[in-house]
């Protein structure tokens, strides 16, 4: 028998098919949840291209099932011909019962909103992290921006000390 070399552990930076970097700039993330996807076969060969974007998706709660909408899936031009693929179909999200009701309660009681933060794969499934969320108003972000300046800043003194 021949030996078998042993696979390769992916890693976080692999891993990652797309983050969305606008999410934390608009809106003070509260908690985070791991939602699986429902795909279909186009979806999932585009997503191992990295052809997604998160940017102005965001998580709707419809009959007591999470939904993803406005996220952009392009279709990769060797697409099969028996398939009309549509780039921007919503898509139901997995999660339990309980993580549910906690986000049902949340966004219809205290005002919460769900944000998609970030596409990652685990164990070879597509996996979706989102963000249970309070938006920023301007002032806020003015605060964030000029804390995470001061945290650079310092570091820089530090360095130099």
């Amino acid at each position: 028998m021949a030996d078998k070399k042993p696979k390769k552990a992916a890693t976080k930076q692999n891993a990652t098919i797309a983050v969305n970097r606008q999410a934390t700039h608009d809106y003070f993330i509260e908690e985070r949840f791991e939602a699986g996807l429902v795909l279909e076969g186009w979806e999932v060969k585009s997503l191992r291209e990295g052809r997604v974007q998160l940017k102005e998706s965001y998580v709707v709660l419809k009959r007591g099932e999470a939904w993803l909408s406005g996220a952009h899936i392009s279709a990769l031009l060797s697409a099969s011909t028996h398939i009309n693929p549509d780039s921007i179909r919503a898509k139901k999200l997995l999660l339990n019962r309980n993580e549910l009701n906690k986000l049902i309660g949340s966004v219809e009681r205290k005002g919460y909103t769900l944000i998609p933060l970030s596409m990652y794969w685990k164990g070879g499934r597509a996996k979706l992290e989102i963000g249970l969320a309070k938006g920023k108003q301007l002032h806020d972000k003015r605060a964030t921006s000029k804390d995470r300046d001061w945290q650079r800043e310092k570091a820089r003194i530090m360095k130099k000390a």
